[in-house]
Formats: C-alpha cells, structure tokens, sequence
C-alpha cells in the first residue's frame, strides 16, 4: 500500500490504520519507521514535489520483494508543504519473523532515500528553496549528451 497526502501525513491515524490491516495476518512483527521535519538551518518546513509514475513502478518493485520474503511493505509519503516536527514519510514493514522486517525496513528506507523520485525543497523565510545539497541523484537520470 502506497499513499501520498497533501501535507503532512498522519501518523497516529496512518499507522493504527494499517495495524487494523494486518493484525489478523499472524505476522510475528511490524516495523514502522517514521520521518519527520527537523528544525535545522533556519526553515520552518519542507516542501515535496513527486513524481508518481516513477514511484509506483519503483514501490512496485519493493512489494514483490517483501513478497518474496513472506513479508509485506506499506509507506505514505507528503506532497507539498509540511512544517517542523510534522512526519512526511512512513513506512512499515509486516512479517513472520522480526529479522526479515529488519533488516528490509533498513534497505528500503536507505533506498528510498537514493531512488524515490521525490523533489525536496526549503520553506525558508516565506520561499520554497530547492534543497540541492540534500539531495541525491537518480540513478540514470540526468541531460544526454549528444555529440555533433
């Protein structure tokens, strides 16, 4: 289950939701992870913008994975603005066994971090401010060059 919210997500209704989900699915463990805006460098938020074809194909591919490991994976993620210490980012992993869960919300947090197409920007004095030096390439993105 893949959900985007306009703001900031909300945790305590998006994570009792998915337990209601699973809590008859015998799985041994649930293991949330939860982002949430720092206060840091004088802003008052973030910003997002994503691009969801890309995302789904990229979450897609993490659900079959999970799968593969008798596991199942949920996330919510913001679009637009969302102020300190509110979440834009939950993920949550159920499964047999509390190692798989583990160990995979560690691998697809680091790889959400790397490969999701979500654009981070400042909220800074009134301005949305692209965060260039936060943020990571993607993997096979960028201009082509042609070669005359």
């Amino acid at each position: 289950m893949l959900e985007l919210f306009d703001g900031a997500v909300p945790v305590e209704e998006t994570l009792a939701k998915w337990y209601k989900e699973e809590e008859k699915s015998n799985y041994g463990a649930y293991i949330p992870f939860i982002g949430t805006i720092r206060d840091e460098d004088g802003i008052s938020g973030l910003s997002f913008d994503i691009y969801e074809p890309i995302l789904n194909s990229w979450y897609d591919a993490w659900v079959l994975k999970a799968a593969q490991s008798g596991a199942i994976l949920k996330m919510a993620h913001s679009r637009g603005d969302v102020l300190l210490h509110e979440s834009s980012y939950i993920a949550a992993v159920f499964s047999p066994k509390r190692r798989v869960a583990l160990e995979m919300i560690d691998e697809f947090v680091e790889d959400f971090k790397a490969s999701a197409p979500i654009w981070k920007y400042d909220l800074k004095d009134g301005k949305r401010i692209y965060a260039k030096d936060r943020s990571t390439q993607i993997k096979g993105s960028g201009l082509l060059k042609v070669n005359k």
